[in-house]
């Protein structure tokens, strides 16, 4: 297991399993209203700023390209779209880190790109919304990985998305550029609180470089979070590892219909990998989780009725938990204000990020 050590680690009520004041403190929040609930969350939303993150993951440039629907094509039943603007975001494991600087924390990326202008647009993308670009390796055998969504606009409220084109290479990466990688990691973890991990499972997170986080993040004592994809195996000895619905159920075997499966499925993956804490999103029905320390919850979605584009949502989970707990969050308000965030990022188009306004909004209102 990964350790913390100091007074960080009593802080953050999470690295140990003997009885302890967050042991206590579940048992009173069982008894707390939610005007309590909310102006504890409210305290910590400041205290999200500043922190230093290393997100490290397959780095995406999202294309979106809209066009006004016209008239029906007469080659296929599809509409014919007259280009209006094209926008760029940075995605995939880029996305994480975007949350983080959105909500005033400081973040550096480790990825691949490679050498062509989607490499050199999504360097742009990162400097532009102030992420730190320095740990991106150049790999020469393979493209940039681009989404690119095309949409129609019209007279509903957002575009809709028509169809989406994906440019992505899923060879294993090089030993070569595996070992660029780590060194990477070993250049810029000193240089932050916590490792978070962003598994789209293109090549960046192979089992060399997870191995290396995880030894690294031991010897420095940081925080180490993973939104695994379902490669859960990969992440045995982290702090936090997250999945959805349809991942667990595919690496426990089982499905997840009744709340007490969620709990079997939250306790069996606490065990198997040796894990502080396990995430399980839920789509509409909001998120469970479960700690060594806090046991078993659920939370309802924030939001159910204004749900536009869900893309993301699950970047959002892991990169506002994890910069709660650095904050000094117990897990399970870690966990409540990481939804009030999903909610809000999937009323907007695409790769969305909250603002510390909207948060500080949510949490008042919804």
């Amino acid at each position: 297991m990964i350790h913390q050590s100091g007074d960080v680690s009593k802080e953050r009520g999470l690295l140990t399993n003997k009885p302890s004041s967050c042991t206590v403190a579940v048992i009173v929040r069982l008894g707390q209203n939610m005007d309590e609930i909310r102006q504890r969350l409210l305290n910590l939303i400041p205290r999200l700023a500043s922190h230093r993150v290393l997100v490290i993951g397959d780095l995406f440039l999202d294309e979106y390209v809209l066009g006004e629907a016209t008239r029906l094509s007469r080659e296929a039943p599809i509409p014919v779209l007259e280009f209006t603007r094209r926008f760029y975001v940075p995605g995939g494991a880029a996305n994480p880190a975007h949350n983080v600087c959105a909500l005033g924390g400081q973040a550096a990326v480790i990825g691949i790109i490679g050498q062509d202008p989607a490499g050199r647009q999504l360097l742009s993308e990162l400097r532009q919304v102030g992420i730190d670009p320095s740990g991106v390796v150049v790999d020469h055998t393979r493209p940039t990985t681009t989404k690119t969504r095309i949409l129609a606009e019209g007279s509903l409220r957002f575009p809709q998305q028509v169809a989406r084109i994906d440019h992505v290479d899923r060879r294993s990466v090089s030993p070569e550029v595996e070992d660029a990688l780590i060194a990477q990691i070993q250049t810029l973890s000193p240089q932050v609180e916590a490792i978070l991990v962003s598994d789209y499972q293109t090549g960046v997170a192979s089992p060399a470089v997870i191995q290396a986080v995880r030894e690294i993040a031991r010897a420095q004592g940081k925080l180490c979070t993973v939104d695994a994809q379902g490669a859960f195996q990969k992440y045995a000895g982290f702090h936090l590892v997250k999945g959805n619905r349809q991942e667990v159920e595919t690496a426990l075997g089982c499905p997840l219909q009744r709340e007490e499966d969620y709990h079997q499925a939250g306790e069996e993956l606490l065990r198997q990998l040796d894990v502080e804490a396990v995430i399980i999103t839920r789509g509409a029905e909001g998120l469970s989780f479960i700690t060594r320390n806090e046991g078993y919850s659920h939370l309802p979605a924030a939001n159910r009725s204004e749900v536009f584009d869900v893309t993301g949502a699950g970047d959002t989970v892991i990169a506002v938990a994890t910069l709660a707990l650095l904050a000094g969050a117990h897990f399970s308000d870690a966990a409540r204000l990481a939804n009030y965030a999903a909610g809000l990022v999937v009323r907007k188009l695409g790769n969305a990020v909250p603002s510390i306004d909207e948060l500080r909004w949510a949490v008042e209102n919804w």
